[in-house]
């Protein structure tokens, strides 16, 4: 059978040596800000609307972009990783889906959440420092621990 397979992004937003992180009520496991990119978006772009909606905040991406262009040709931001993921793994280990992930580290001056309309309150946020990470990480996915303590080390504060 064919896996279908959907584009999405997502940002690691660090505030003060800290990464915010929900417990995401459809996958019922701690995630990090993201969606699905639109079909009109770049992942960059779609990173930084996701943030907007969930978080309430505008962060500045750390995404290095080579200097490439032409009249046809431009350089994009570029996410720190690319991830497979499989979603909506049934019993029988089949794959319902799977997300192609974009993964971007965000800059925020501010760790003041305030959700979009429609979005998981403010309260559902919580933030982690590398140690938080470390020491939930029976109930954190490895991944998300991982990838949350290399987006703290990048962005510094």
């Amino acid at each position: 059978m064919e896996t279908t397979r959907h584009f999405v992004a997502t940002v690691y937003v660090v505030s003060e040596g800290c990464v915010a992180l929900h417990e995401h009520s459809k996958l019922d496991m701690w995630l990090p800000a993201g969606g699905h990119i639109d079909r009109d978006e770049l992942p960059h772009e779609a990173a930084l609307r996701e943030t907007r909606e969930e978080l309430g905040l505008d962060v500045a991406l750390i995404a290095p972009q080579q200097d490439i262009e032409s009249e046809t040709v431009q350089s994009m931001p570029q996410p720190q990783h690319f991830l497979l993921e499989d979603i909506n793994v049934n019993a029988e280990g089949e794959v319902g889906h799977q997300h192609i992930d974009f993964i971007f580290y965000g800059r925020a001056d501010t760790r003041d959440i305030a959700p979009g309309p429609g979005e998981q309150p403010a309260e559902d946020w919580e933030w982690f420092s590398a140690n938080d990470l470390q020491n939930r990480s029976d109930e954190l996915p490895a991944d998300v621990v991982e990838v949350g303590q290399q987006a703290i080390g990048a962005v510094g504060e």
